[in-house]
């Protein structure tokens, strides 16, 4: 069995532009076309219309998203919101619970003995 002669690209036309001589073949379509006419993609070389078939395509499955997953982001952000509340809450108890003398300062005068210093 032999293998077939390797394609010479220099002998076919781009699709687009007959003028030109074709530089690759696109990897979705098959056609040749000239260096203007594809570019790289993920190591591919594709041509436009393929190129912006696989664009629109990937920015459809982007913008997807299962009502499931909506539903469970929604869920950990009103969790986290309930979380905070609940510390700042406990939080405001705690310091309800601290003696008058605390809030009013006294407390550290109170805690510290006369020193010879302070003596009128």
């Amino acid at each position: 069995m032999s293998t077939p002669p390797p394609l010479q690209l220099s002998k076919l036309r781009c699709v687009r532009h007959p003028d030109r001589e074709a530089a690759a073949r696109c990897a979705s379509c098959g056609l040749v076309f000239c260096r203007e006419c594809v570019s790289e993609h993920n190591g591919r070389f594709l041509c436009a219309s393929c190129l912006a078939k696989i664009a629109a395509a990937e920015r459809a499955a982007a913008t997807r998203r299962p009502r499931a997953a909506i539903f469970k982001h929604a869920l950990a952000i009103a969790a986290g919101a309930a979380w905070l509340w609940l510390c700042l809450y406990l939080t405001g108890l705690l310091i309800e619970k601290l003696p008058q003398s605390f809030h009013e300062g006294t407390i550290w005068k109170q805690s510290v003995p006369p020193t010879e210093d302070d003596a009128p």
